[in-house]
């Protein structure tokens, strides 16, 4: 009961800590996606030495931890399917992930019922999470034909039933599109990754705290309009699976339909749209692009190359 949003990595270390002392056999985490990376995380450090700062990074784990299952109590994350878990180094400000295939979920369970109760500003900015997750692994240079299948069928789901679940939370049958949409997001992201959205939006999480999908979620539209005609054709395909009108348009005008369609999403759902509005220092905005500019694997994914220049601009262009 100690989790919080964008968690610190010493909290991993406790959740360890009680499940040796424990004796435990099995993890479960319940919640969002700070409540199962800390049960991930905790489920491998009560088997391998060290703490969790050791493990950031690519396959540094070094052997399997406890089995775990995640039941997700919310549509944003993906956690329950992925091989990360995020915390942040509050003394560097910095957000950084363990990355391995040992923090697999053995086990998932997805309940509707479970996600009625959610406030429309926590669906808002989770979904906008599980979109940026299916929108970056669907236009990311790492994508393949099968993760495809996932991030597409994920943008349809989030696309056509997030503002259902934001103004109308009883809905069970939109919560359950959610969650699958997110859940598929995540496979998408485990296969094919992520892109700028993610590096930008981990400085706002790393020295400002700002909530992961608040800060995916106000980021999205922008890199997406950075991004459009780096790969247009599946810019258009996504305007089509989110049930915008794009027939008779030529591929260009069709791809700039989804960059709106999402823009205009952000807004009906009320997220935040201007980094001033959260604290964020205008002089703040050079120091973010570097730091973004160092997490390094989201940007190689990238459909175009962004410079620090660049990532100022975007930055700028919401601030």
């Amino acid at each position: 009961d100690r989790v919080e949003p964008e968690p610190p990595v010493e909290l991993a270390d406790q959740g360890g800590d009680i499940a040796r002392r424990e004796k435990c056999d099995f993890v479960l985490g319940v919640g969002g996606g700070s409540a199962m990376d800390t049960a991930k995380a905790a489920a491998v450090l009560a088997t391998n030495e060290g703490k969790a700062r050791d493990y950031q990074g690519l396959d540094k784990v070094p052997k399997p931890g406890l089995p775990k299952g995640m039941i997700p109590t919310t549509a944003g994350t993906g956690s329950e399917v992925t091989f990360t878990a995020v915390f942040v180094n509050r003394d560097q400000k910095k957000k950084a992930g363990i990355n391995s295939a040992f923090l697999y979920p053995e086990l998932s369970i997805l309940d509707p019922e479970l996600t009625l109760n959610l406030p429309p500003a926590v669906t808002a900015f989770t979904g906008m999470d599980a979109l940026a997750h299916a929108i970056e692994s669907y236009t990311s240079t790492a994508a393949n034909s099968v993760s495809e299948i996932f991030s597409l069928r994920a943008i349809r789901l989030i696309g056509r039933n997030l503002r259902e679940a934001v103004f109308n939370g009883r809905n069970v049958e939109a919560r359950a599109h959610m969650l699958l949409g997110s859940l598929l997001a995540g496979v998408g992201l485990a296969n094919a990754g992520v892109t700028a959205v993610h590096s930008l939006a981990y400085p706002m999480g790393g020295e400002f705290r700002v909530p992961h999908g608040v800060a995916n979620g106000m980021l999205l539209g922008p890199v997406m309009e950075y991004n459009v005609f780096s790969c247009p054709e599946k810019f258009a395909k996504m305007a089509e699976e989110m049930g915008e009108p794009t027939q008779g348009l030529g591929t260009k005008e069709a791809a700039l339909i989804a960059v709106k369609a999402v823009q205009r999403l952000s807004r009906e759902i009320e997220m935040p749209q201007r980094l001033s509005d959260l604290g964020i220092p205008e002089g703040a905005l050079p120091r973010m692009a570097e730091e973004a500019l160092k997490v390094a694997r989201p940007l190689a994914n990238n459909p175009r190359p962004v410079s620090r220049e660049d990532a100022i601009r975007i930055y700028q262009g919401v601030f």
